[in-house]
């Protein structure tokens, strides 16, 4: 986003010599505010709000997540740095949640001229705000600290231009629309999760789940109805690590897959120790029963030396454990299983980095997830490295008949998803595949990051698009979308 233009500015003196002027300013309806009545909203949706001056939206300037990082106008792109959540604080009252940091608006002062910043929610008096409604189905912002009104300074039309407090006037520049976003039957808008790297998403007997990294000694899933539904959905914790020697903490790339009538959760954790990263190894627990929420109970450690990444791979009435390991750079490995929970041979080796745009920030090959279509067995992994903007897919297709032989397996030249920077999306990937509820559609869900200066770390969201298939049997994911894109719902998903 671009700053705003340093320069003297002048600010209006009082509510009457606004008055006066409204020929000049345009779109004063009154020297007196209307009275405050409360607007309602739906606190489980996302909103955008459109300045009634300057058309443009409120938004979280150059797309910053920390504490006391200033909020602006910019114009309207529905990016979650745009979107807003309304958590209810009681008495007419409610925080303006970001759904692109998760801070909430905040005046840390009720002077004049105080900037609008975003903070972490502390459910403060400077963090609540009641909807005062205007004509036109506009509302102004009122915050319950000092009674000021959001205002956009100095009746500013650009981008960038600041936000603060100011006496409640009634002015077009207090006034916002409220946008709801996802909010159309069938619809829905990304990010399906905020904070939510390395995700698998399966649909099953009426309900989405969704499993995420959380870096920490607990492994959590959430359901829903609708896939927009997920985002808004509460963390369950179905199983916690404490107590497991090889394997208590850093909870990593959790998949949960049904064999055999149970679900079977695979994952990557390690020991609670400073570099934990040389402790990781892969793991797997097996349900009591057929809900993918459990309950879990332990099963097994899969190997013994460092793994990332499970997943499982079927073929010709076989099970194999596909990973993630070190051989002489960080390769996609498979071993065969006898069962969901016991290994039976040696692991080998399938694919390395070796192609230029596979080592572009960092030699690797990860992630790997079976796709399977008429016959055919492919396999869609992550390569190059996930600190930078350009991790992104590539894709190996079974052109033999033995998965442990690595020349049975051929490497697309070229990658199959990326960064697209004209919609804001870096580093792609970390993917898996899921059916819409009438088996009709093919969905993939990924991690992204917003930013090209994004890391490997809690910041990346969870994304899912629908994806169709080339002439020759391979996958066209298309292009990542924008955050807030309204898109289609998957096909045969219930009415919200």
């Amino acid at each position: 986003m671009t700053p705003i233009t340093s320069g003297p500015r002048r600010r209006r003196r009082t509510a009457l010599v606004l008055a006066t002027t409204t020929a000049l300013l345009g779109g004063i309806t009154s020297a007196l505010p209307p009275v405050a009545v409360a607007a309602t909203v739906d606190t489980n949706a996302s909103y955008v709000l459109v300045n009634r001056n300057s058309g443009k939206a409120l938004d979280v300037f150059e797309r910053a997540t920390g504490d006391g990082a200033r909020i602006s106008q910019y114009t309207r792109n529905d990016g979650a740095w745009q979107q807003w959540q309304f958590v209810d604080s009681g008495g007419g009252y409610y925080r303006l949640k970001s759904r692109h940091s998760g801070k909430v608006l905040d005046f840390p002062a009720t002077a004049d001229r105080t900037g609008l910043v975003q903070s972490t929610d502390a459910n403060r008096t400077g963090q609540q705000f009641r909807l005062a409604d205007s004509d036109g189905g506009h509302v102004r912002l009122l915050n319950r600290a000092g009674g000021k009104a959001v205002d956009v300074l100095d009746f500013s039309t650009a981008d960038g231009a600041q936000l603060l407090a100011w006496p409640d006037t009634g002015a077009a520049n207090q006034q916002w629309q409220l946008v709801k976003l996802g909010s159309s039957a069938g619809k829905f808008t990304n990010p399906i999760k905020r904070n939510g790297p390395d995700p698998w998403l399966q649909f099953h007997d009426g309900y989405y789940y969704l499993a995420t990294t959380t870096w920490n000694s607990t492994i959590t899933m959430r359901r829903s109805r609708t896939l927009g539904g997920l985002s808004s959905a509460a963390d369950q914790v179905v199983f916690n690590l404490a107590g497991r020697p090889n394997g208590c903490c850093n909870m990593w790339a959790p998949e949960f897959h049904l064999l055999n009538g149970r679900w079977y959760l695979y994952y990557v954790a390690g020991q609670n120790v400073p570099n934990y990263n040389p402790t990781q190894r892969l793991h797997v627990l097996e349900s009591a029963g057929s809900d993918p929420m459990g309950p879990y109970s332990f099963k097994a450690d899969l190997g013994n030396t460092w793994e990332l990444d499970a997943s499982i791979l079927r073929h010709n009435g076989k099970l194999y454990l596909m990973g993630s390991a070190i051989d002489g750079t960080q390769s996609l490995t498979i071993t065969p299983l006898s069962n969901p929970y016991t290994i039976s041979g040696a692991r080998r080796t399938i694919s390395q980095p070796t192609l230029s745009w596979e080592r572009q920030t960092g030699a690797v090959n990860e992630g790997a997830e079976p796709l399977y279509r008429n016959g055919r067995t492919m396999i869609v992994y992550s390569a190059s490295a996930c600190w930078g903007p350009d991790y992104k897919l590539g894709l190996l297709t079974l052109t033999g008949s033995d998965p442990l032989n690595r020349s049975h397996w051929t490497k697309s030249p070229n990658p199959v998803f990326q960064r697209n920077d004209g919609n804001g999306v870096y580093a792609p990937g970390h993917n898996g595949f899921f059916k819409s509820p009438d088996g009709t559609e093919d969905w993939i869900v990924y991690h992204a990051n917003d930013s090209a200066g994004g890391g490997c770390d809690m910041n990346r969201s969870t994304r899912a698009q629908k994806f169709t298939w080339n002439a020759d049997g391979t996958p066209n994911f298309g292009t990542p979308v924008r955050l807030g894109t309204q898109l289609a719902a998957p096909a045969g998903e219930p009415a919200a």
